[in-house]
């Protein structure tokens, strides 16, 4: 049997058409390879942002609590400094008082 002019066209573009199935293939198999590079870096890049932010929180609840005695030594020395300015006040006062209060209790005024 003899192969016709034509046969020989239609070979090359089938070939040609092999050829760009096979090159299309390859562009598919690298997208999907950078996709799962991409996807791969980006939960690395998120995991350790996550960890950073964890880090960060523990940090700020560990602040908050030292934070808290912090607050509590604070409130317990100012009181105990008020305490203290009241007992001189009362000490510094008390003989004006007792004086005023034995003034109304002996001296009666009738009107």
């Amino acid at each position: 049997m003899q192969v016709g002019p034509g046969a020989d066209g239609i070979q090359k573009l089938l070939a040609a058409e092999t050829e760009a199935q096979r090159i299309v293939a390859e562009a598919r198999k690298a997208k999907q390879d950078r996709l799962r590079q991409a996807k791969a870096e980006a939960e690395k890049e998120i995991g350790a942002y996550r960890a950073e932010r964890e880090g960060a929180y523990q940090k700020k609840i560990a602040e908050g609590s030292s934070g808290s005695q912090a607050t509590f030594q604070r409130l317990n020395s100012e009181t105990a400094l008020t305490v203290q300015k009241i007992q001189a006040d009362v000490k510094q006062k008390k003989q004006q008082i007792v004086d005023l209060l034995l003034g109304y209790t002996t001296n009666v005024r009738f009107n």
